[in-house]
């Protein structure tokens, strides 16, 4: 591949000391591989385990966050290192290893092709690899149905957390970002900027370390309050 314009892969991390080290590993070896002009922020979410310790021994950037902020401030925290360093690319990858990094230039390559402002790697337009539990995927289904209703738009993966931004975006996101499990919300947020939101087919894997925090209750809470967010953004948002 050709040398590329400037990208930054943001991982955010909150108590992932057992899978951090090879995420970054993997980055890297793609990076290589393919002669990519990357680099890596990882974004420590005031983690109460051994999370900094492990990334101060990575060769990559880091942010510690002094108080944690949730999923959203952590990645908003990454966009504003992009916007202010003018990157021209943000990539958001998981810090628990659900997104191989071989898979990274199915997601970047629509934004290099200027095909694409935001690209979402999916699990379910092939239904390769891992695709969560039952009560996750009907979770999906809902928020599908819900940014269909706002933005005409059908978005299989609404939640995955594996993106592409090209500056447009990071833009956008550099001023305002959903704060509190963001993915979905923020579909409707690039609907009404009139982005071009693009999907493409990634395999993704379970967990490589650690524990989830999405427990049944807080799984209700979730779609709860991604549901008035939501509607919030749309209501903030709409043009008359």
């Amino acid at each position: 591949m050709k040398s590329t314009p400037g990208i930054l892969v943001i991982v955010p991390c909150y108590n992932e000391e057992e899978a951090i080290t090879g995420v970054v590993s993997e980055i890297k070896h793609i990076r290589e591989k393919y002669n990519l002009n990357l680099d890596i922020l990882v974004v420590n979410d005031c983690s109460t385990d051994n999370t900094l310790s492990v990334i101060r021994q990575l060769d990559c950037l880091y942010l510690d966050l002094p108080v944690n902020l949730g999923i959203g401030g952590a990645m908003q925290a990454g966009y504003r290192y992009a916007f202010r360093n003018d990157y021209t690319m943000a990539v958001q990858m998981d810090g628990d290893g659900q997104h191989p990094a071989s898979e990274l230039i199915k997601v970047i390559q629509p934004v290099l092709d200027e095909q694409a402002d935001v690209v979402i790697g999916s699990r379910f337009l092939e239904r390769n690899g891992f695709q969560s539990s039952f009560t996750r995927r009907l979770g999906i289904r809902y928020f599908r149905w819900l940014n269909h209703l706002l933005i005409q738009k059908t978005i299989h993966d609404s939640t995955s957390g594996f993106r592409a931004f090209n500056r447009r975006t990071i833009a956008i996101v550099n001023r305002y970002y959903p704060d509190e499990y963001p993915e979905p919300e923020a579909i409707v947020q690039f609907g009404l900027n009139r982005l071009r939101i693009v999907e493409v087919p990634v395999i993704m894997r379970e967990r490589q370390g650690g524990t989830s925090s999405i427990t049944f209750f807080r799984a209700l809470y979730y779609m709860f309050k991604v549901t008035m967010g939501t509607l919030f953004v749309y209501i903030r948002l709409r043009k008359p």
